[in-house]
């Protein structure tokens, strides 16, 4: 019989460095390869461009590789021992880092039959960071971003959306990320806000700035981001009029809206019945999802139903009936729509939503109920969480700061401090400099 020489790999863009270690594993024997899922991706850095099975059909017409299987975990352990490899193949980068448990895991592992680890020496000058830093720098087509946020769904139990209103924003979402006990967090989807769009132009969150002009601030972060759009639609306008907006939006690639169940001129959820609102029939609002779901060309596009009853006081039962009868109409997903500071009520709907066996993911806004943390909100079913006005609140006191202290120093040294420099922000945006 002859020795097995296993190569993991995600394969998402398959440079000389990967074939190098593929052709240097066939010295040792017959070359199985291990393509990551997607979820064992995603447990340690972005989700990769390229489907789980269009990664693998690549990696099996690769000269040398002899079988393909796919490896579930970032851990090599459970492939390990249902094969039981003479060798495991990796470039020797993998000696230091991240990567250094995972090598050793590898070598306890092997031991235990007398495999062995090779460490192939790292190809100079590939990096498939600096790959993925150059398809940012083009963003997605369409297609890719359009179908992102399902894949994303399926493979995190908890994705987290910032509200972005200009290319600039965008850029800030899409490469920011930060450590939490020692896990990588960032942010997977960006939020296109009805009410940041509209006060980016000086204009009432009224639904006064149409379709047409919006897309031109989307289009701008369309153009040097990669991470899906979910579009906040306020109330769809009438069924007639949300399948355009449907194909619209599906053509430009952003993966999801979501419309709220109001009708009449709209005003801010978070105003409540301080303000004159109207809640949409049943009826009604489930033809409007029907007939955007039968306008819609894809499988990808997503169209999530906002429920504004605990805005409007009608009571958790309300939204319970409303919540099933909208997925009964095809709705792709439920957000629940909450003013009240604690989060009980939203803690209450999702106790009721989780029953449901025809569950589709669902959607909460911490806007007001901002003590509440991403993990215990996940912990009670939210799959998706918007921050859906952050970025532009808290630029808005950063301007008006600068503005004061220039006119009170009658120079902008004072507030040098705050900003960042010239050369910084040259080199923000690639191709400037």
């Amino acid at each position: 019989m002859s020795k097995v020489a296993y190569v993991a790999m995600s394969a998402d863009l398959v440079h000389p460095g990967h074939l190098n270690i593929i052709k240097e594993a066939a010295k040792y024997g017959r070359v199985v390869v291990g393509v990551l899922t997607d979820e064992a991706i995603v447990s340690y850095k972005r989700l990769p461009f390229m489907k789980f099975s269009e990664r693998a059909q690549i990696v099996s017409q690769l000269k040398n590789v002899e079988e393909v299987i796919s490896q579930e975990t970032l851990s090599y352990a459970d492939n390990l021992r249902k094969l039981k490899p003479d060798f495991v193949i990796h470039g020797d980068d993998w000696r230091e880092g991240v990567q250094r448990a995972t090598r050793e895991e590898c070598i306890r592992i092997l031991a235990e039959w007398g495999g062995e680890v090779i460490d192939i020496p790292y190809t100079a000058g590939i990096s498939s960071t600096s790959l993925n830093k150059a398809l940012k720098t083009i963003g997605s087509m369409p297609d890719v971003r359009r179908s992102r946020l399902r894949r994303l769904l399926n493979t995190k139990p908890l994705l987290r959306v910032m509200q972005a209103h200009n290319g600039l924003s965008g850029l800030i979402i899409e490469n920011m990320d930060a450590y939490r006990n020692k896990d990588k967090v960032e942010f997977d989807a960006m939020w296109a806000s009805s009410l940041t769009d509209s006060t980016t132009r000086g204009k009432p969150d009224i639904e006064a700035v149409n379709i047409d002009n919006r897309l031109h601030s989307i289009n701008d972060i369309l153009e040097c981001t990669t991470k899906p759009i979910i579009y906040d639609a306020d109330t769809g306008g009438i069924a007639e009029h949300f399948v355009y907006t449907v194909r619209t939006l599906e053509r430009h690639g952003i993966s999801a809206t979501i419309i709220e169940d109001k009708i009449g001129l709209k005003k801010n959820s978070l105003l409540g019945n301080d303000v004159k609102q109207s809640q949409d029939s049943i009826e009604n609002f489930c033809h409007k999802i029907r007939a955007g779901k039968k306008a819609q060309v894809s499988d990808d596009f997503m169209i999530i139903a906002r429920i504004e009853s605990l805005i409007l006081e009608a009571g958790q039962e309300d939204a319970i009936r409303r919540a099933r009868a909208y997925i009964d109409a095809g709705a792709d997903g439920i957000m629940i729509h909450s003013r009240q500071k604690d989060g009980k009520e939203v803690f209450a709907f999702c106790k009721e939503y989780n029953k449901f066996p025809n569950r589709k993911p669902l959607v909460v806004v911490p806007t007001t109920y901002n003590t509440i943390t991403d993990h215990e909100l996940a912990e009670n079913g939210a799959n998706i969480i918007i921050y859906a006005n952050h970025m532009l609140r808290s630029a808005y006191p950063a301007m008006v700061d600068t503005a004061k202290t220039i006119l009170e120093h009658g120079r902008a040294k004072e507030i040098e401090p705050n900003c960042i420099s010239i050369k910084e922000i040259l080199k923000l945006i690639p191709g400037t400099i």
